[in-house]
């Protein structure tokens, strides 16, 4: 029996004692009116989807959100999809562990990715850039959320410190496609850190990551824009017209009117932003696939936001010729077919056939 494995490291058949957090925890009733427990359990490495089937009504009114249980059980595949059936349950004293250690983590540390951050910006040649942007990523506040908060409620970046390794990614970016395409790098880097910076207003944190009012009824496009005004004012003669440039990235880098864009990019600074926006969460979103998917095999399940299955295995990779793998085309064989009876098959096929005028 494996004790304490993390949800990563779980196999079909494996029977299983381990303390996971419960994140969520809900009563159903099967089609032939049993009820049954449905939780998901999460760990620092993910989630699993879980079972209880016993006493399910006295479950439900014991156990808590958010909190640690020890559970022992057996993990089965229903439907191709990794289920844990918990045979038993026991919640563990709130003073014997730190909820932080059962939440997903950026795999870099958010101190290192913010002194990155910094130095990037420092490099900038536009003053009044540079200047804004060093004077909001210095302000306590934002820069303790930015440290901590993830960059959505479930789909890309979706842990703790993700926002900022989000906005790392693509800044780094910016600095490298910039002078590539011909574009100015002061105004694509800006965009790339502010773009989705004010998530540390439209979501919550904590285990269960949720909207706040600000978030529904603001939205962290609008409040970017607030961001922007708020300390561009403190710096003398900023600029009128570099402050709608920045406005403009950061109101179109959604891209498309069909994504909820107020505005589309209309520079080239503010599509490129789009793009790397774009490209840095959809790669992300497979990353996050191949390493949470629950289906066995090489293929993930049919996943809605990406509208695929994903291949979660890693391609075939050769630095050396395999053994007679030169000859990549196999040798012309005669056909087995004597010539003087292809003759006579053709003949037929002609034999009722007549030029039209």
């Amino acid at each position: 029996m494996a004790s304490n494995p993390q949800i990563k490291d779980l196999h079909s058949k494996d029977e299983i004692v381990s303390v996971f957090l419960i994140k969520n925890v809900q009563l159903h009733e099967a089609k032939d009116g049993k009820k049954y427990l449905s939780l998901v359990l999460s760990d620092a490495s993910g989630e699993l989807e879980s079972r209880i089937w016993q006493n399910a009504e006295s479950h439900a009114e014991n156990i808590i959100k958010n909190k640690a249980y020890k559970v022992q059980g057996k993990l089965n595949l229903f439907q191709g999809k990794k289920q844990f059936i918990i045979q038993q349950i026991d919640q563990l004293p709130d003073d014997s562990y730190d909820v932080e250690d059962f939440l997903m983590k950026s795999t870099a540390h958010p101190d290192e990715m913010f002194k990155k951050l910094l130095l990037i910006v420092e490099q900038l040649d536009d003053v009044y850039i540079k200047e804004l942007l060093l004077s909001i990523l210095r302000d306590h506040e934002i820069m303790r959320r930015l440290k901590t908060w993830q960059a959505g409620k479930t789909i890309h970046h979706a842990y703790r410190s993700g926002l900022l390794e989000h906005i790392l990614s693509c800044t780094e970016l910016a600095v490298t496609l910039s002078p590539h395409y011909k574009v100015n790098r002061n105004y694509v880097v800006a965009g790339c850190i502010l773009h989705d910076l004010c998530k540390i207003y439209e979501l919550t944190d904590g285990v269960n990551v949720d909207y706040t009012e600000e978030g529904k009824l603001v939205g962290h496009l609008v409040k970017g824009l607030e961001i922007v005004d708020k300390f561009s004012y403190k710096i003398p003669n900023f600029p009128y017209q570099l402050k709608l440039h920045l406005k403009h990235i950061l109101l179109s880098h959604h891209g498309d009117y069909e994504y909820g864009s107020p505005k589309i990019p209309s520079t080239s600074e503010a599509y490129l932003v789009h793009l790397i926006d774009l490209m840095d969460s959809k790669m992300n979103s497979l990353e996050m696939v191949k390493r949470n998917d629950q289906a066995s095999g090489h293929w993930s399940q049919y996943v809605k936001h990406l509208d695929r299955i994903v291949y979660k295995s890693e391609l075939p990779y050769f630095k050396q010729w395999l053994p007679e793998a030169r000859e990549v085309t196999p040798p012309m064989r005669e056909s087995k077919t004597p010539k003087k009876e292809l003759k006579q098959n053709l003949g037929k096929l002609l034999e009722d056939w007549k030029p039209e005028d």
